[in-house]
């Protein structure tokens, strides 16, 4: 006899808070195995294609981690170190940045020359703490980071649990699977069904499409000569996925930087600009169309919400589990409508009567 509807909510709501406590007090500790098992999810599909191809599971694992290990050494040693350089050569340039801005204020403004100006007041306030606190702002990030993703983490841990869990990505889902509740396995296979397209569509659509105009910015802003255009490129594509946030923050700190670097140069000044506007076109008209697609169900103020709310929860580990649970809420939410308008509640007893309900997905 199944359960009551009352009990199965108290034990799955009790299920979810278990949840939510071990990301409470153990985020740092699952965090490599949270990046290893979302690597395993990426590259799940790999691995079947290549057995489909007529490698074993075991070859298949070891070419995709081979592979990852390559590309990972080539970054490490032609990116990182000119990405490296070009960030402490932009926080060095802070303060020269700033008396620059200080000067072409007062020179379009005159009456900043005011020693009583608060304008005046505040930007030499400005330069000063930019400059007292460059250093400790750059030494700061590096060992923020440095604790955050630590070497042992990602050159270690990561990698070897991405290795077993992609081995054994299969007879987990299919232990998963036998696990599941009897009554209510049809129903929760499809709804995992729906939630594994929602979320594999977006995450691997937005994170090619990250990586895409990441290059792009950087590679196009490298080559009109803008300085620190590898930062820049990077920063822009890599807060892509925050709609609208990835061209605006990275726009306008390629604009700024243009307007210090080739003041009176309009010609480069409306080429930084041209960057940007093409890979907004790119990004709104091909690039998201074509590899995120309209049927994801991942409304951008819905995923800007999780975002904030599990990153404020939960630090950097909520922001990682924050877009896999938007997507599993949003398809849940239209599985409790879908529910709703098929009740005797929403169609009340004549609606019954008169017409069959349609599957609202």
């Amino acid at each position: 006899m199944a359960l009551p509807v009352r009990e199965q909510v108290k034990y799955w709501c009790i299920a979810l808070a278990v949840l939510f406590l071990l990301l409470m007090l153990l985020g740092s500790v699952i965090l490599p195995f949270l990046v290893g098992g979302a690597m395993a999810y990426f590259l799940d599909p790999v691995a079947d294609r290549l057995q489909r191809l007529g490698l074993s599971r075991v070859a298949a694992t070891t070419v995709i981690t081979l592979i990852g290990l390559l590309l990972m050494v080539l970054i490490v040693l032609s990116v990182i170190p000119t990405l490296i350089s070009q960030t402490s050569a932009l926080i060095n340039a802070a303060p020269e940045i700033a008396k620059r801005l200080q000067g072409f204020m007062i020179e379009k403004f005159p009456e900043l020359t005011d020693s009583t100006s608060t304008i005046r007041t505040t930007l030499a306030e400005i330069g000063a703490a930019i400059q007292a606190k460059g250093a400790t702002l750059a030494q700061g990030v590096l060992t923020s980071a440095l604790s955050l993703l630590s070497a042992v983490v990602f050159i270690v841990v990561v990698p070897v649990v991405t290795f077993y869990m992609l081995l054994d990505w299969d007879h987990m889902v299919a232990r998963i699977d036998a696990m599941l509740p009897r009554d209510h396995a049809p129903v929760v296979r499809r709804l995992a069904g729906e939630i594994n397209d929602a979320l594999s569509a977006f995450v691997r659509g937005q994170l090619t499409v990250c990586v895409a105009l990441g290059t792009f910015y950087a590679t196009t802003l490298m080559l009109v000569g803008l300085q620190f255009g590898l930062v820049v490129g990077a920063i822009a594509g890599a807060i892509t996925f925050i709609p609208y946030i990835g061209a605006l923050v990275g726009g306008a700190l390629a604009i700024g930087l243009a307007l210090f670097q080739f003041w009176g140069d309009w010609v480069s000044i409306g080429l930084v600009a041209g960057i940007f506007a093409i890979g907004q076109f790119l990004e709104g008209n091909v690039l998201t169309p074509k590899l995120v697609g309209k049927s994801v169900g991942l409304h951008p103020v819905w995923l800007m919400f999780a975002l904030s709310v599990f990153g404020s929860l939960f630090g950097f580990v909520g922001m990682l589990v924050a877009v896999p649970v938007a997507a599993a809420m949003g398809v849940l939410i239209r599985f409790a409508i879908a529910q709703y308008q098929a009740s005797t509640l929403y169609q009340g007893v004549s609606g019954q009567d008169s017409a069959p309900p349609e599957d609202v997905r």
